[in-house]
């Protein structure tokens, strides 16, 4: 009888244990979005501006170095083309963001580098307004492959801060013109820094 309660209180004690410990975090965060020139197929030059975003972040502990990682961000830029035998056009967009990454992380104290791999898409989506001097055209999504690699300090066993530098490899938008069709592949920086709560 006393064996047997000694276990239970024993598996009840690991139990609060792994209870208490954080196996999941949301993270809030801004970003900036930089792209470079890109001299593509039909002498077209696609260039976008940069601008200031937002995202958000789910990721799950498989194991105590291993995560799962949900994104979504959202932010909105200028588009530029610039084709030779056509005026030059603008257009404002919206960029989405929506990925899933596995992340590998390190525990050194209040420091914890980590580094991701994901996939997903990126959605541009045209925005009717004075930043806009092409009419007709559409949303333009596609696949994107997100690397990426930072740091996390811990404020408390809740929050920590987090810094990163991602990258997504997608290829550019068309908008829907077969003018616009570079038929290239860019490096989209999003560098970003954001607290993160852990429960």
């Amino acid at each position: 009888m006393k064996k047997t309660m000694l276990l239970g209180v024993l598996m009840l004690s690991a139990a609060a244990g792994y209870a208490q410990e954080s196996r999941q975090d949301v993270s809030f965060s801004g970003t900036g979005i930089f792209g470079p020139t890109v001299h593509g197929a039909g002498n077209v030059q696609q260039s976008m501006t940069g601008a200031l975003g937002l995202l958000l972040s789910y990721r799950y502990m498989v194991t105590p170095r291993s995560a799962l990682e949900a994104n979504y961000s959202f932010a909105q830029n200028d588009q530029k083309y610039d084709v030779s035998y056509e005026p030059y056009a603008r257009i404002h967009s919206r960029m989405q963001e929506a990925t899933v990454a596995y992340v590998y992380s390190l525990n050194l104290k209040r420091f914890s580098p980590f580094a991701e791999v994901g996939v997903g898409t990126l959605i541009f989506t045209p925005v009717l307004d004075n930043g806009t001097n092409l009419l007709g055209t559409r949303s333009s999504k596609g696949l994107a492959g997100l690397f990426g690699g930072g740091l996390a300090y811990e404020l408390s066993p809740s929050f920590d801060i987090r810094v990163e530098y991602r990258g997504f490899v997608t290829k550019t938008p068309s908008f829907g013109e077969t003018n616009f069709n570079a038929n290239r592949y860019e490096v989209i920086s999003m560098p970003t820094i954001g607290v993160a709560y852990h429960f």
